[in-house]
């Protein structure tokens, strides 16, 4: 009489097939416990619903040099800097103190301080508000 011996990895192969088997089984639920959908919201819909924080605008020094897109950077121009948006993006900024807006195309990145969310080209900050106050709290959204 011959009696197959089943070694280590044969009673694993095993094991793993049925815990597959029984993995994939389905159960049935009663109605008092049928799952709800989860809606889960993905990252870009922060930028179309609009994000809000402070804005500040480039120093003159600035003026004619690179940004990170490899345009110049020209003070009279109506562009901006973001951390995450695609370069080209336009947005319409909002001074949620005057209630004024302009619209800016992304080519820069930033800005680096804390608790800021958009730097403005002089021009475009001038639109909505006042330069003697360095910052604004605003609005951003995306319009493309």
């Amino acid at each position: 009489m011959f009696t197959p011996k089943l070694t280590l990895q044969r009673w694993a192969i095993v094991g793993t097939c049925l815990l597959a088997v029984v993995s994939c089984a389905q159960t049935e639920t009663t109605s008092s416990h049928k799952l709800r959908p989860v809606l889960i919201k993905p990252q870009s819909v922060k930028q179309q619903r609009g994000e809000v924080g402070k804005a500040s605008y480039y120093a003159d020094k600035y003026q004619g040099r690179k940004t990170a897109s490899g345009q110049r950077y020209d003070k009279n121009k109506r562009t901006a800097a973001h951390r995450t948006l695609p370069f080209g993006t336009r947005v319409k900024v909002t001074n949620l103190a005057n209630n004024k807006s302009v619209i800016v195309t992304i080519n820069d990145r930033g800005p680096y301080s804390k608790g800021r969310v958009i730097d403005l080209s002089r021009s475009a900050f001038s639109a909505i508000g006042k330069t003697s106050s360095g910052i604004l709290k605003v609005k951003v959204e995306t319009l493309n």
